[in-house]
C-alpha cells in the first residue's frame, strides 16, 4: 500500500487526500495551523501541523513516503512568502524524502500571453509578476529532481468561486479594454488529475496543465450567470482592482493531460456551476 504525504491539506489537498484514502492509499496530511488540523480531526487519516518552510519541523516528521504532493498555499502572501513556502518548502521536502516521487502544484499564471492565444506545456513562460517567477524557479528545481509539475488554472468548487462571489456581491465589472479569457478548473478535477499522475506506472520530469475543456471570455461567464440567476449584467466599466491574472489573456490547453487518460467531471463552466458550485452558495 503506497504511503502518500499531502504537504498542504487545504482546499485542494483535502479533496486529494480523501480520494487517495478511499482508493486504499496510506495518506498523511500536513497543514499550517492548529485550527486547520482541528477542522480535519475527523478524517480517517492522520493530519499534522507542519510548516514545510521550516527544515527542523520536517525532520521531526521524517518517515518513508512513496510520494509527496507539494500543494501548500501561500495564503495570499507576497514574494517572500512564496519563496519561503514554495521554494524552501520544495527543497526541504526533497531533502527529507529523497526516495519519494515529488509532485508540485504550480499555476498557469506562469504563462504571460496576452493575445488570447492557446498555450500548451511547451509555450513560452515569461511572467511579469515576481511570485510567478518564483513558481517557475520551484518548477525547475522539481523537474531537475525528476518530479512532476502540474500547472493549475483558477480553482473553483463548492463554496469557492471568485467570479460568482463578485457577481453576487455586485462588485463584478466588465472592462471593455481588457476582454480576456478565463481559465478555470474544479477542485475535484484537480484531485482526480493528481490521483491519476500519482498512480502512473512510470514517473519522470513532466509538466501538465490542469484546466477545464472550454476557456471562456470573462464577459461570457457573467452573461451566463445573469441569465441563470435572472440578475442584471455587471456594469461595463474600466476595472479599478486588477486581480492576479487580469494582465494575461490566454487559453490554456489540457490536451496533454487528457491524452494521459484524465477526463474532467466538470468540463465546462456551466457544468461546474449547475452541478456543484451554485448549490453550495446560499442564493437570496
Amino acid at each position: 500500500m503506497p504511503r502518500i504525504l499531502i504537504a498542504g491539506c487545504g482546499y485542494v489537498g483535502e479533496a486529494t487526500a480523501d480520494l487517495l484514502h478511499a482508493a486504499g492509499g496510506d495518506v498523511e496530511g500536513w497543514v499550517h495551523s492548529q485550527a486547520s488540523a482541528a477542522g480535519l480531526s475527523k478524517k480517517p487519516y492522520p493530519v499534522h501541523v507542519v510548516d514545510v518552510s521550516q527544515r527542523t519541523q520536517l525532520s521531526q516528521r521524517a518517515g518513508l513516503f512513496d510520494a509527496v504532493v507539494h500543494c501548500v498555499s501561500s495564503r495570499g502572501g507576497d514574494a517572500e512568502i512564496y519563496r519561503q513556502v514554495y521554494l524552501n518548502g520544495a527543497r526541504n521536502l526533497v531533502e527529507c524524502f529523497p526516495a519519494a516521487t515529488i509532485l508540485f502544484t504550480s499555476s498557469t499564471s506562469v504563462y504571460a500571453q496576452c493575445d488570447g492565444s492557446w498555450v500548451t506545456e511547451q509555450s513560452e513562460t515569461k511572467p511579469l509578476r515576481e511570485t510567478s517567477r518564483i513558481l517557475l524557479e520551484v518548477e525547475k528545481f522539481i523537474l531537475d529532481k525528476g518530479g512532476t509539475v502540474v500547472r493549475l488554472a483558477a480553482i473553483y468548487g463548492p463554496r469557492r468561486s471568485a467570479l460568482l462571489t463578485r457577481f453576487l456581491s455586485d462588485t463584478a465589472t466588465v472592462d471593455p479594454e481588457k476582454t480576456r479569457f478565463v481559465n478555470q478548473v474544479h477542485r475535484d478535477d484537480i484531485a482526480s488529475a493528481l490521483f491519476l499522475l500519482l498512480d502512473r506506472k512510470s514517473h519522470g520530469a513532466e509538466i501538465y496543465n490542469v484546466v477545464d475543456d472550454h476557456p471562456l471570455l470573462q464577459s461570457e461567464c457573467y452573461r451566463w450567470l445573469a441569465q441563470k440567476l435572472n440578475r442584471p449584467l455587471p456594469p461595463i466599466t474600466k476595472s479599478r482592482q486588477p486581480g492576479k491574472r487580469s494582465d494575461a489573456n490566454k487559453r490554456v490547453s489540457n490536451a496533454k493531460l487528457r491524452g494521459s487518460g484524465w477526463t474532467p467531471q466538470y468540463p465546462t463552466f456551466a457544468d461546474a456551476m449547475e452541478q456543484s458550485i451554485l448549490p453550495s452558495f446560499a442564493l437570496e
